[in-house]
């Protein structure tokens, strides 16, 4: 839904893998250029295993060139995974702990994107959810918090995007946010969520709010597809 035509889109590992599949299945695929790190520019992105491939590429960079439109502001919109975030707005995929995984091309995708999106569940470790009849029902609540007070360490400035005016979301099965110059807003909440004791209450700190919490768009929670076409 927040593809737009005649962009450029980098797609990173992770949930926003299943964004050039959704892409793909309502048909507006071949409306932007969907590409990776890796490589590959245009064509369907591949997930999982497969992660750096595309099928049907229009061609495949060396790493380094894609880099270089990279860093130049090629990518309208990037969507890239949300492992932990704070207040601030800043993201944290690179140290867990004693776990370094390192930053990749974070950095590099997400300071220089027109717009950037951040993708993945509310709560990590054993999450399960199910969605019957267009409501999204918790069965098992993940063990960990990803949204808390200070991330560990800052794989993206919240503080530095909004110097550069650079508009940030993040978006999970339940909820969406955005960054804006004083912090971190609720903005949308799924069907079937209780916005206090399934969002706020798993938060390291409290969102804030402008009016009123949306309802995320029903389409989301159906079978069939959503009609963006």
């Amino acid at each position: 839904m927040e593809l737009k035509k005649d962009t450029v889109v980098n797609l990173g590992i992770g949930a926003p893998e299943y964004v050039s599949s959704v892409a793909n299945e309502e048909g507006i695929g071949d409306f932007m250029t969907l590409t990776v790190e890796v490589g590959p520019v245009g064509g369907f992105p591949q997930g999982g295993t497969r992660f750096g491939g595309s099928m049907n590429a229009d061609c495949v960079l060396d790493q380094p060139y894609q880099f270089d439109f990279y860093d130049g502001g090629g990518v309208d919109l990037a969507f890239l995974g949300l492992a932990e975030a704070d207040k601030q707005g800043n993201i944290n995929v690179s140290k867990f702990g004693p776990r370094i995984a390192g930053c990749g091309g974070f950095i590099n995708i997400t300071q220089n994107a027109k717009k950037v999106f951040f993708c993945g569940t509310f709560t990590g470790g054993g999450l399960k959810t199910k969605v019957e009849n267009g409501i999204l029902a918790i069965e098992q609540e993940g063990s960990g918090k990803k949204f808390v007070k200070q991330v560990e360490h800052i794989t993206f400035s919240g503080e530095y995007a909004n110097k550069t005016n650079q508009p940030v979301m993040y978006i999970t099965e339940r909820a969406v946010f955005e960054l804006r110059k004083d912090g971190m807003y609720l903005l949308e909440a799924a069907p079937g969520i209780d916005i206090q004791t399934q969002i706020i209450d798993l938060m390291g700190f409290i969102p804030k709010i402008d009016g009123k919490v949306k309802v995320m768009d029903a389409r989301i929670y159906q079978q069939e597809t959503m009609g963006i076409k």
